[in-house]
């Protein structure tokens, strides 16, 4: 289980900075208990250093509990370290797009205008995942057929907190 989540972890931090999404803070929180605590050395070692594991110590509020959250979920927040999604079982699992496709939204969009955070190449590389997104609808939204046909809008589904 480490190693799986570990390395898919790993390939999806890869693949962003690899499409030019750098400067992105990952953190992974052991869970308080007696197994996790046992095991935190093999989660540590199974994800590369720059991903932080973060050890929980028994005697403080669980971190989940005060995040309002449960042990698989991803929290995204914004450069401004505001909350951008929370993301659940089954949208947490890696294998699907949400917590891919809510990187580059929290990375991306400006919800509050002019951001000091923002530097000048990142709405270059923005553009780019758009016109990408934007390609692959293209390529499975169905083609008319001369006869009449029911066009289908494609939504991503995102959980706001």
């Amino acid at each position: 289980c480490f190693f799986t989540f570990s390395t898919r972890l790993e390939d999806l931090r890869v693949k962003l900075e690899n499409e030019g999404l750098v400067n992105i803070s990952y953190v992974v929180v052991n869970h308080q208990g007696t197994y996790s605590q046992r095991k935190f050395h093999l989660l540590k070692e199974s994800v590369s250093e720059y991903i932080t594991v973060y050890q929980q110590d028994e005697q403080q509020a669980d971190v989940w509990t005060t995040l309002n959250g449960n042990k698989d979920d991803f929290l995204i927040y914004d450069r401004c370290g505001r909350l951008v999604y929370h993301l659940g079982l089954p949208y947490s699992f890696l294998s699907f797009q949400y917590v891919e496709e809510s990187i580059k939204i929290a990375y991306c969009e400006n919800k509050c205008g002019n951001c000091s955070y923002m530097e000048p190449e990142i709405d270059g590389i923005c553009e780019n995942i758009t016109k990408k997104a934007d390609e692959k609808l293209a390529e499975i939204e169905p083609k008319p057929t001369g006869q009449l046909s029911h066009h289908h809008n494609l939504h991503r589904h995102r959980q706001h907190h």
